[in-house]
Parts: C-alpha cells; sequence; structure tokens
C-alpha cells in the first residue's frame, strides 16, 4: 500500500480498500444468516446425507471467496513483477495453513471424518490457485490504476481475515458490522493521512 501511495494512485487504492471492506462486510453477514439458517434446519436433514447438515455452509463460503481473493491478490502481486508474486505467495502461504487448521478443526468438531474435512479443505484450497491464474490472465495488462485498487482490495481482504477471523480476541465483544467497518475506517484515514502528510 504505501508503494501505490508513492506511485500516485491514491484515489484508486482508496476506492480498491472501500471496496474490499464493504463487500467482505456484507459477505460476513450473509455468513452469519446462512450459518443460523443452516443450524435451525439441521434437524430434518434426511440420514443418509445427514455430515451435509454438519457443515458450517457461513464459514466455509467465506472461506472461499477469502481464497479466491488471496489467489487474486497473488496473480495481481505477479502482474506487478515476480518479487512481489515471491512475497505475496509465502505470506498468502503462511495464512491459508493456519486458516485450514482452523476450518478442519471446526470441521472435526461438528462431527465430520477426516477424510471429508480434508477433501473440503483441499477444495477451497483449489479457489486460491483460480483467483490466482485469473488474476493474472485478467489483469495482467492492466494499467496502474486499476493493479493499485485491486491490490488495495486484497489488503482489505487480508486485514479483514487478520482481525476478524483468526484473533481469538476479537471475538471477545458482541461484534457488530459498525465496530467492523469503524477499524477499517481507521486503517484507511491513517493510510490517507500519511499520502496527505507527505
Amino acid at each position: 500500500m504505501p508503494d501505490l501511495r508513492e506511485q500516485g494512485h491514491l484515489r484508486s487504492a482508496v476506492g480498491g480498500f472501500a471496496s474490499g471492506v464493504t463487500l467482505l462486510l456484507i459477505l460476513a453477514a450473509m455468513g452469519r444468516k446462512l450459518e443460523a439458517r443452516t443450524a435451525t434446519s439441521a434437524g430434518s436433514a434426511k440420514a443418509s446425507r445427514a455430515w451435509v447438515a454438519l457443515l458450517p455452509l457461513g464459514l466455509l463460503v467465506t472461506v472461499g471467496i477469502d481464497l479466491l481473493l488471496d489467489g487474486l491478490l497473488v496473480g495481481l502481486g505477479v502482474a506487478i513483477g515476480s518479487k512481489t508474486g515471491i512475497i505475496l505467495t509465502i505470506a498468502l502461504t503462511l495464512e491459508i495453513l493456519f486458516l485450514t487448521v482452523s476450518v478442519a478443526g471446526e470441521l472435526a468438531d461438528r462431527g465430520l471424518s477426516a477424510r471429508r474435512a480434508v477433501a473440503i479443505c483441499t477444495g477451497l484450497g483449489l479457489a486460491t490457485a483460480v483467483g490466482a491464474v485469473g488474476g493474472a490472465a485478467l489483469l495482467g495488462q492492466a494499467g496502474g490504476s486499476i493493479l493499485a485498487a485491486g491490490l488495495a482490495f486484497g489488503a482489505a481482504a487480508l486485514l479483514y481475515l487478520a482481525v476478524e477471523e483468526l484473533l481469538v480476541e476479537a471475538h471477545e465483544e458482541a461484534e457488530t458490522p459498525l465496530l467492523s467497518a469503524m477499524f477499517f475506517l481507521g486503517f484507511l484515514i491513517i493510510y490517507v493521512l500519511g499520502e496527505l502528510g507527505g
């Protein structure tokens, strides 16, 4: 993000970051609704497909979209330069490792077998590859403003995951979309002030 600021793409970066935060807050709200709906209908599942009722659909959809966005970020990084692509790949590999362990633990807590948990996590992981290939193919020849918006969008996704999903302390208080939005607004204000301050 500081490099984008120095290249004069502040508006694109702010727009991409704000779009990413908005999308992720909407997805989180949808995930919570889907999770609540799944929990109330779990008892009505047929015995032959009872394991499907155990799936935390809200979590899985949110993680799948996040991994797709992570892949898109890798694809954008490769489009910018090999060094950026390598750094993003290493960082996201570590993030995806911890995310997969979290998802696998949640699936095991819900009673899914290890084989099904591994299959689900593998399927989710493929979303990263799809995002990376798609990002490189679609945005490989894009201009600086579009790349800046895409990277800022991806940065919002990474911050959201780190703050809202992986840090247990973030959930000690009741989570509201307003609290999440205020964190990202604060980050964005600091980012813009850094640009305006030189």
